[in-house]
């Protein structure tokens, strides 16, 4: 999703993106494979975003292999790009790495003040280690490398899949499923009370090739909206977008994750970057885009990117865009 849009963005201002090979031919997971892509290529800019990502149930039952999933993707791109002297390199981590109980809204100063949320530990500390590892290389080497930190993600090329899918995604599909069969309710995980910042996918690909252009750190710099909203909230403002007037019941015995997730956008503010798409805008385009989409797509493949925004070439592996060129 994020590598896709980050092409769309950049393929708006004619950069010369890396097609990527089959996976067959680069797993991101082995070093030799990545070592020797970034070898026969040489990347002017790289935009990491290749992760193991997903939603709370599937971040619980699988710790193993989000952390090494995620350590090796990261490790192995990061060193090969310090290696080679490629010219610039954005991280990106997530909003999810602040302490459970950090003050919000979360500067970035916050990071590793304290201890993570439980329901996502393994994926909060890989990608903590990425984000350490990037500053190293920085210090120690001077490689222009630093990270960025999103919010909650939504838009083109969400995953919809109902043990792995994230809140947005999650809650369209039971929706969708309830209207379809007529449905007198939906049963949504937790209190709803959870608050959480979302932000369109497009949006985070224009900051972030913003960024890559003006930033200049080595300390993190968070991505969102500014503002936050309650899980029931999102339920009730999706129910309203797809025409769903059935009862909304939220299940206490399932976790709430984190309790609230507002970044301080502050320090992006000042960079003279806003966001661009509103949550009510972006959530009636996913809408109208599954509903379009989603009787050729099987359960669990990504959502295709609006036509006016299909990419002629995929970034790499979806999610690890490489460019020649300036960004």
């Amino acid at each position: 999703m994020v590598g896709a849009a980050i092409t769309r963005r950049l393929k708006a201002d004619e950069a010369d993106i890396l097609r990527d090979p089959p996976k067959a031919q680069l797993d991101l997971c082995r070093q030799a494979d990545v070592a020797d892509w970034m070898s026969d290529h040489k990347p002017d800019v790289i935009f990491l975003a290749a992760a193991r990502v997903g939603g709370i149930m599937d971040n619980a039952a699988h710790p193993a292999d989000f952390m090494a999933d995620n350590l090796q993707i990261e490790t192995n791109i990061i060193t090969a790009a310090a290696r080679l002297k490629i010219s610039r390199l954005v991280f990106l981590g997530s909003s999810c790495i602040y302490p459970r109980d950090a003050k919000q809204p979360l500067k970035e100063e916050y990071l590793m003040t304290g201890p993570l949320e439980e329901t996502n530990r393994a994926y909060a500390m890989a990608k903590l280690a990425g984000i350490e590892l990037v500053r190293s290389y920085r210090t120690q080497y001077g490689h222009d490398f630093f990270s960025v930190l999103p919010c909650n993600l939504y838009g083109p090329g969400d995953t919809y899949n109902a043990q792995n899918s994230h809140v947005i995604p999650a809650l369209i599909l039971k929706i969708q499923a309830a209207i379809e069969t007529d449905a007198p309710s939906i049963t949504v995980w937790g209190t709803g009370r959870a608050l959480r910042e979302f932000l369109h996918v497009d949006d985070l690909a224009d900051a972030c090739v913003h960024l890559a252009r003006t930033y200049n750190d080595d300390l993190p710099i968070n991505i969102g909206s500014g503002k936050d909203i309650s899980i029931a909230q999102l339920a009730r403002m999706l129910a309203r977008i797809a025409g769903y007037k059935g009862e909304i019941i939220f299940d206490p015995s399932k976790p709430d994750g984190t309790p609230r997730k507002l970044l301080d956008i502050s320090r992006l503010s000042a960079s003279s970057w806003s966001p661009k798409i509103s949550l009510e805008q972006g959530l009636t385009s996913t809408w109208k885009e599954r509903l379009s989409q989603s009787s050729s797509l099987p359960e669990g493949r990504p959502q295709a990117a609006h036509p006016s925004l299909q990419p002629s070439s995929q970034p790499l592996l979806q999610a690890f865009s490489s460019v020649k060129g300036q960004a």
